[in-house]
């Protein structure tokens, strides 16, 4: 019968923790190898009372690689990167190996237990990239939980209350000339893509998936790929059809008279469900299209205004042009009107003038 553990989860596989308190008081820790001898009965073979080189001599037993030592960052790296960033979305592991790599670079060798409060400021203040910093402090506090869960640290998370670098959120607004400048260069697939984005107001990657099988019963079923927030949004008010239904409705028939069977709602010319990558081709071509159109008519702070436009900028602008901000705040998916006011409504208050 294989050996299972029941106690020292925290150790390799067959390896024991045994403990004895000593007569002074003190208490001696020793690790085992948990084998058989030549006769297949159990032997408990010693490792020592260090358990980094106890570590190495189970490896050595076991036949597996050398573990790296418990007390370090290293292991506290490639544990999170092997246990828990797996079980995340596709675009949060690329966010979190991302900032993992920083973390490496800066704290890799590093024992976890000088991790302070300090250490981690000076980590935050040495950043030129001071927004992506505050990410990796994020993260860094997340790895910090599981490591004292995981039994690498006793100590407090040296996170916690650490002061973040001031962020400014983007504040850049498409106005209806800048849209139609882009719009009018964009390919049929692209335009479908800006109408649906900006009468949704869901972000790129949620546009992209939208599917003619999302439709049902008289909604709009989205389900945010970020948040896993579910929406439903409604197509017609009483008898009177959604501008968004509108759209739904014209879109599925040119796609039918094309011939394309694919369920995408966001296809490209060839029937083929547009990726990001498609999306981001299209759209850095008709905005420099429209961004040389503009500088040559001689309007160069038009051209320049274009070439700020992003994709992920219609979602801002739909939240801005919604006059009702409970309204913008639930279609955005957000649990307080705070977020939509702080970060996504990019036009001031209407105001009449002096006289």
């Amino acid at each position: 019968m294989a050996f299972k553990k029941t106690a020292n989860r925290d150790l390799p596989p067959r390896m024991i923790r045994r403990t004895r308190k000593r007569k002074g008081g003190t208490t001696w820790t020793g690790y085992y190898y948990n084998g058989r001898d030549a006769d297949g009965n159990r032997v408990e073979i010693p490792l020592g009372s260090d358990l980094d080189e106890a570590k190495i001599e189970w490896a050595r037993l076991d036949r597996k690689a050398t573990p790296k030592p418990a007390h370090l960052m290293d292991r506290l790296f490639d544990d999170y990167e092997a246990k828990v960033i797996p079980k995340l979305t596709a675009g949060t592991q690329a966010d979190y190996a991302k900032g993992l790599r920083q973390l490496r670079k800066a704290f890799a060798g590093a024992p976890i237990d000088i991790m302070t409060p300090q250490v981690i400021a000076q980590y935050r203040d040495a950043r030129t990239a001071k927004v992506r910093a505050n990410r990796e402090i994020a993260l860094l506090s997340t790895m910090f939980t599981f490591a004292r869960e995981w039994g690498l640290t006793e100590k407090a998370n040296p996170c916690f209350g650490l002061r973040r670098n001031k962020e400014t959120p983007r504040d850049y607004y498409a106005g209806d000339i800048v849209w139609d400048a882009v719009y009018a260069q964009a390919p049929q697939e692209l335009k479908d893509a800006m109408d649906l984005a900006y009468l949704i107001a869901q972000r790129p990657a949620d546009v992209l998936k939208a599917s003619a099988t999302d439709i049902n019963n008289g909604f709009l079923m989205v389900g945010q790929g970020k948040t896993q927030k579910r929406l439903r949004i409604r197509l017609h008010d009483g008898a009177t059809a959604s501008d968004l239904s509108e759209f739904l409705d014209a879109l599925l028939d040119r796609k039918a008279i094309a011939g394309i069977k694919n369920s995408s709602l966001i296809t490209n010319q060839a029937g083929q469900r547009m990726s990001y990558a498609m999306l981001r081709n299209r759209w850095d071509e008709a905005r420099e299209k429209a961004a040389k159109k503009a500088a040559a008519e001689d309007d160069l702070t038009l051209s320049t205004t274009i070439r700020q436009f992003q994709f992920r900028d219609i979602r801002p602008k739909a939240a801005s042009e919604i006059d009702d901000i409970s309204h913008a705040s639930r279609l955005l998916g957000h649990s307080t009107q705070e977020m939509t006011k702080k970060v996504y409504r990019r036009v001031g208050e209407i105001v009449k003038p002096t006289k």
